[in-house]
């Protein structure tokens, strides 16, 4: 295993649940699911802190963000968002490769902040994957195919 866990995953060393995947980005399921629906979302490229960014991946990463936020909405409904960036460990950067959380809220959910007083349990893969999978049906039927009839 390499440094960034990150770059295993890109290079499918790592195992994912991959929601949604272009040329410069990919977004899946966090391992970590506090609120069903948290989503991560990195560039392909290896870069660890949104400062050191070229402006085309920038662009590209939070186009990504927006796509999944919007999809991470309609297939969870939940009462709230946090989308969030930390860069470096004092800011709370567990992995050191830029990544976007999309997280779901729910009102009263006991998150307090960036840093988990607790951490959640870890989530099987199975269910990540069917986490994953109802997203991607979202962004097929509801966000790169809006109904046409509109």
């Amino acid at each position: 295993m390499s440094a960034c866990v990150f770059c295993d995953i890109l290079r499918g060393s790592e195992e994912a649940s991959r929601v949604y995947e272009d040329d410069t980005t990919l977004a899946f399921m966090n391992i970590k699911q506090f609120n069903e629906g948290h989503v991560l979302v990195i560039p392909k490229a290896h870069i660890e802190t949104v400062d050191q960014l070229p402006l085309d991946i920038a662009g590209a990463l939070f186009q990504t963000t927006v796509l999944i936020s919007k999809a991470v909405q309609d297939t969870f409904q939940p009462h709230g968002m946090n989308i969030w960036q930390s860069n470096g460990a004092a800011a709370g950067q567990e992995v050191p490769h830029v990544h976007i959380h999309v997280f779901p809220r729910q009102l009263d959910d006991g998150f307090t902040g960036f840093r988990y007083l607790s951490m959640p349990p870890l989530v099987e893969r199975a269910r990540l994957n069917q986490l994953a999978q109802r997203i991607r049906n979202t962004i097929d039927r509801e966000i790169l195919s809006p109904n046409m009839d509109a």
